[in-house]
């Protein structure tokens, strides 16, 4: 047990919106982060990129891009979990998860639609299927 460390959240309600969010509209990137990287965060295998560290306090910040479909990342952004370990208390804290904003906190409101297998967000529907179309033309 010692070896292992506890996960807390730096803010759970917010945390929570974004992660039932990203269950619904992107279940690779959920099942990834329930399955693999949670069990191997709580391990102290810490994966991602540094983005800082803290040497006074010994804590090191972490962001690590979840795996999504290529199309959703082209179109919309990759989804971005960012964490800081403090080693010293044995503690994983789980600060946010970056997503396309406009697509997955505007789905809490309204279902989103789909453009060839791809969410399209409602703010701005034209410019997502402009993309669609020119990385679908850009395979062939």
């Amino acid at each position: 047990m010692n070896n292992n460390y506890v996960i807390e959240y730096l803010n759970e309600n917010e945390y929570r919106k974004k992660e039932r969010a990203v269950k619904k509209y992107n279940m690779l990137a959920y099942k990834k982060l329930l399955f693999d990287f949670y069990p191997s965060l709580r391990d102290g295998n810490f994966i991602g990129v540094v983005s800082s560290r803290n040497e006074k306090e010994n804590t090191v910040t972490y962001e690590l891009k979840l795996p999504t479909d290529a199309m959703f990342s082209k179109v919309h952004g990759d989804i971005i979990l960012k964490y800081t370990a403090y080693h010293k208390q044995h503690i994983i804290m789980l600060d946010d998860i970056t997503t396309p904003d406009d697509i997955l906190v505007e789905g809490h409101q309204e279902e989103l639609t789909t453009y060839k297998g791809v969410m399209v967000s409602k703010s701005h529907a034209e410019k997502d299927i402009f993309k669609i179309n020119l990385l679908n033309m850009m395979q062939k």
